[in-house]
């Protein structure tokens, strides 16, 4: 199916059971109702909060079954499910032995852009295991400065769902996609498509890194202008090898040093196209500087070229680039500077939930005092530790996994102080910043950059963050 094809399929009177209540169930709920098809949702969770989703829902005349979400209703002729949910559920291996397919939201959006008569937007989109949303946000910021009606959707927090069905038509949508959303969407075929990196993440989801990989790959199938791969990971290379896409779709590297021809890189403080060129083996196009990406720290810079490759394969000018980048701002929690005191900096980069955005948060720092721990997610540390280990003034460990790290902190930089707070309270989170400063020279950073997931003490990495702020906020205000 060709990148601007529509999948026309007859709603009326189908049973579809969407799997998951929340931020994309419901509105595939809806959706699916106003099409004509039966519909009913399956959710594991009964608590206060889904018997009020479910009673909205059955207004409508839509069924609704809570606390059993692992059997498949009868007469199921497709199962809509929540990205988050995964493969191995019993529902899913029900429907597989029913020979009923299973779709995402992602792949629902996909099947109904178009289905109201209006022109659909092509998708640039986003994937990797890190830099998704920054990359995601740079490219409409681009696209936004080119004069180009579009938004910033998908796994960012925009329901895809929404944006293709809403009233605004847009010219082209950046769409960030996770991991899960793409082992969903076996029908996705993007304009063009980026994989920023790839690193052991959610290897309890996918299985192996294998499967991981192979569904990011996913983001490549179909592609009609542009496969953009990172040259310094070669794993993302090896996938745009590997996938089926249009003729005529180039592939198109990102790397931090000079770029060869059909790359975009950075020479002389500049970021640099030789990929979207008339002669791209003698020209290079200046497209902005390195001073304009904010933070201009090596990982962001990547990004920046990640969205840049992106935009020009979709005719972007030079200078909407530069405008677009000068434009963006990051979102809170991603190596945010918090406050400076006594000469020592405070940044949250509570985002960086996994070892590989907190090797790139460490690399943007010379002296350290590192706050980390949380939930690992099976992850181990020895790389990282010994990667960072040159810059670490010192080490504050809290949250349920934080052994993982000390041990691996005693292996490979024996030499660094290491204070263990033996708590998973949220309180802890002061104490950690307390114990960060005790630790902390003039010139130093304190770097909440947790290298875990936040759920063992706190309901998302926002609000992890947030304690980091405050704490930091307070103990400015007592040192005033």
């Amino acid at each position: 199916m060709g990148s601007q094809e529509v999948s026309t399929v007859d709603w009326q009177g189908k049973h579809v059971t969407v799997a998951g209540l929340g931020v994309s169930g419901i509105p595939a709920a809806r959706a699916l109702h106003e099409r004509g098809a039966l519909v009913t949702v399956v959710n594991d969770g009964d608590d206060e909060r889904s018997r009020a989703q479910a009673a909205e829902l059955e207004a409508l005349g839509v069924t609704v079954r809570l606390g059993d979400g692992a059997t498949l209703p009868p007469s199921t002729e497709l199962v809509v499910t929540a990205p988050g949910w995964q493969p191995n559920k019993p529902l899913f291996l029900a429907a597989a032995e029913a020979g009923v397919p299973v779709w995402g939201d992602v792949e629902l959006a996909w099947r109904l852009r178009g289905d109201d008569g209006r022109e659909p937007a092509p998708w640039l989109a986003v994937t990797g295991t890190n830099g998704k949303t920054t990359t995601v946000r740079m490219l409409a910021s681009i696209l936004e400065a080119a004069g180009l009606r579009t938004a910033a959707v998908g796994n960012i927090g925009v329901s895809l769902l929404d944006a293709v069905l809403g009233e605004t038509e847009y010219d082209v949508l950046a769409v960030e996609l996770s991991s899960y959303q793409l082992h969903w969407a076996p029908s996705l075929r993007a304009h063009s498509a980026a994989v920023l990196n790839l690193a052991p993440d959610h290897l309890d989801w996918h299985g192996s890194m294998e499967a991981y990989a192979a569904d990011k790959g996913r983001v490549y199938e179909g592609n009609t202008v542009a496969c953009v791969y990172n040259a310094a990971d070669p794993a993302t290379e090896d996938l745009v090898r590997e996938a089926d896409v249009e003729e005529g779709c180039r592939a198109i590297g990102f790397t931090l040093g000079a770029p060869g021809p059909s790359q975009l890189g950075v020479v002389d403080g500049l970021l640099v196209d030789r990929a979207f060129v008339a002669d791209r083996q003698k020209q290079a196009q200046e497209l902005a500087e390195v001073a304009d990406v904010n933070p201009p720290a090596p990982h962001n810079v990547a990004n920046a070229l990640a969205a840049a490759a992106l935009a020009r394969a979709f005719g972007v000018e030079p200078a909407a680039v530069r405008d677009g980048l000068r434009a963006f701002r990051p979102d809170a929690h991603r190596i945010e500077h918090v406050a400076d005191i006594g000469e020592v900096a405070y940044v949250d980069d509570s985002k960086a939930t996994n070892t590989h955005a907190t090797e790139a948060s460490l690399a943007a720092y010379d002296s350290i005092v590192w706050i980390a721990g949380g939930l690992a997610k099976g992850a181990t540390f020895d790389e990282l530790v010994t990667g960072a280990a040159k810059r670490l003034r010192g080490v504050v460990l809290m949250g349920a996994d934080r052994a993982l790290i000390h041990e691996a902190l005693t292996r490979h930089a024996p030499d660094v102080p290491v204070v263990d707070l033996d708590r998973t309270d949220t309180g802890a989170m002061s104490e950690a910043v307390a114990r960060a400063a005790e630790l902390a020279r003039p010139g130093d950073t304190v770097l909440l950059a947790p290298a875990c997931a936040s759920m063992d003490m706190f309901t998302n990495y926002n609000k992890r963050g947030e304690a980091f702020a405050d704490a930091v906020r307070a103990r400015a205000d007592e040192t005033a």
